[in-house]
């Protein structure tokens, strides 16, 4: 859990509730790669993206309404919190459950036209299937990864 977690003592929507699930619709666009056309692809990242914008909006919005010890601790507080939201969720929603969940439909796809009979649009179906049966298996341990090397990398050049 990050500072900007444990320090909220009110439910973060962002994080603890369903609305976290909009962060993943690009994972949902991935597994149905192979069945839709690119443009439903591309705006399940669009989607994605505007919960890390309005996660990140959040976040610094809620920062600044607290107590700060002026008006430059207050801003350079405000934007350490947006961009290690940003980064965050960038890495934890978006770009690495979307490849992973990519390179999984994909690699699955690969075995099972090389290894089954099965027609292509049940091959199809049955790779996006398999595809969205993953998603729920990445989530956590893809969050801890994130937050473990965002603890280790960025954090410490903004003294987080």
């Amino acid at each position: 859990m990050s500072p900007v977690e444990s320090s909220n003592v009110e439910k973060d929507i962002f994080r603890n509730t369903p609305v976290r699930f909009l962060g993943y619709a690009n994972e949902v666009g991935e597994a149905f790669r192979s069945l839709v056309k690119p443009v439903v692809v591309k705006f399940s990242y669009v989607v994605a993206f505007g919960y890390v914008a309005a996660d990140s909006v959040d976040k610094g919005y809620k920062e600044s309404k607290k107590p700060h010890a002026n008006d430059t601790e207050k801003i350079k507080r405000v934007a350490v919190i947006a961009v290690d939201t940003v980064l965050w969720q960038t890495f934890a929603s978006v770009l690495i459950p979307g490849f992973t969940i990519n390179r999984f439909c994909f690699f699955t796809n690969m075995l099972l036209d090389k290894s089954t009979k099965l027609p292509t649009n049940l091959r199809k179906w049955t790779v996006t299937a398999l595809g969205l049966a993953t998603i729920p298996f990445i989530v956590h341990p893809i969050d801890d990864f994130v937050e473990d090397a965002m603890n280790k990398t960025a954090r410490k050049v903004y003294n987080y």
